[in-house]
């Protein structure tokens, strides 16, 4: 187990390895997760994230790769929200919506970074403190994200915060996952299981309605694990309203302990994920566009997935959905685990 430290001008990359070989490599900058290395069935050690070749695109880098997402991950409608009857005005950076915390978002900060070690694992623990009105949002929040590997193939990142006044905070990491490895083909034949039996309807404008859908005999029923790529077509009005797959809240049912399990039958990796979260966004990079130079090949539509696990932003207009609000002096806690195996 060790943590290894490039310092690259202005940024530093920590990378986290156990004694299995695999290897986690992490940026101060917007705590983006840059690759993730984990074995197939043959042994090879593969990248299975998306990143950039040239860690220079991070800078104007729209897609979010690998980063930490806040103060409130997901779309806020209209750029605003009210709280105990006040109104606070946030950047409408898509469209006339609130994206992903907006220009000021935590995707695009240095993050104070301390690594650590133990005899069973390794991490870094990054630390940001959010002054009250950043990005429009209320309230000083002191904010600690910790990604911790262990000897298991187990990455674990949980999320502490606390804010001086009530607020709003959704955060989230935005991996984009491809278990290919080396990004050999799209996503298209991973297959998936999702503990989740409801979803949220989305507008046009990929604003939820308010409308809770039942899954079940849809292209959105992963609970007895179906090929990513049947949702990847405009037959079913939610998959066509996202261009051609997910970008929707899944609710968790809360019946089984992963609540993801991710297989790649050519490589025969496995990726499976707890949260104690109540729900995740499944975005399946339907509007990556072509052409970008990723470290190990050009970007196209549906080359990776996201687990967004998440409280809804949504919540703030329609309350049957979990909330996003802090209150003043709570500890907000969250945490998710990625476990990477391979298919016996």
């Amino acid at each position: 187990m060790n943590v290894a430290k490039d310092i690259l001008g202005q940024w530093t990359e920590y990378t986290l390895t156990n004694q299995n070989g695999m290897a986690v490599s992490v940026l101060d900058y917007g705590g983006i997760i840059t690759k993730i290395l984990v074995p197939d069935i043959r042994g090879n050690l593969e990248n299975v994230v998306l990143g950039y070749k040239d860690y220079g695109e991070y800078k104007s880098d729209s897609n979010y790769f690998g980063t930490i997402v806040g103060r409130v991950a997901g779309r806020i409608r209209g750029a605003s929200f009210q709280l105990y009857e006040k109104t606070y005005n946030l950047h409408a950076n898509n469209g006339n919506n609130h994206l992903h915390g907006g220009p000021e978002g935590f995707h695009q900060i240095i993050w104070s970074v301390t690594p650590f070690q133990t005899e069973s694992e390794v991490g870094l623990k990054l630390y940001h403190q959010s002054s009250d009105g950043e990005g429009g949002y209320p309230g000083n929040v002191d904010i600690l994200v910790t990604y911790t590997l262990n000897n298991k193939n187990q990455l674990n990142l949980s999320y502490w915060a606390r804010s001086d006044k009530t607020t709003v905070l959704a955060l989230t990491n935005h991996s984009y996952f491809n278990l290919t490895g080396n990004l050999k083909d799209t996503v298209k034949n991973h297959y998936l299981t999702i503990d989740s039996s409801q979803f949220v309807e989305l507008n046009e404008e990929l604003i939820p309605t308010g409308k809770l859908l039942n899954a079940e005999g849809t292209p959105f029923d992963f609970r007895n694990c179906r090929r990513l790529g049947d949702g990847f077509n405009d037959e079913f009005d939610q998959n066509r309203i996202v261009e051609s797959g997910y970008d929707h809240y899944f609710l968790f049912d809360n019946q089984l302990i992963n609540k993801v399990v991710l297989k790649d039958p050519s490589s025969g990796r496995v990726m499976s994920m707890e949260s104690n979260e109540p729900g995740m966004v499944m975005y399946t990079s339907n509007s990556l566009g072509s052409g970008l130079q990723l470290s190990e090949a050009k970007s196209e539509k549906h080359l990776g997935v996201c687990f967004e696990t998440q409280a809804s932003p949504a919540s703030l207009d329609i309350k049957e959905l979990p909330s996003v609000i802090l209150k003043a002096g709570e500890e907000y806690k969250k945490q998710t685990k990625f476990t990477f195996s391979l298919e016996k």
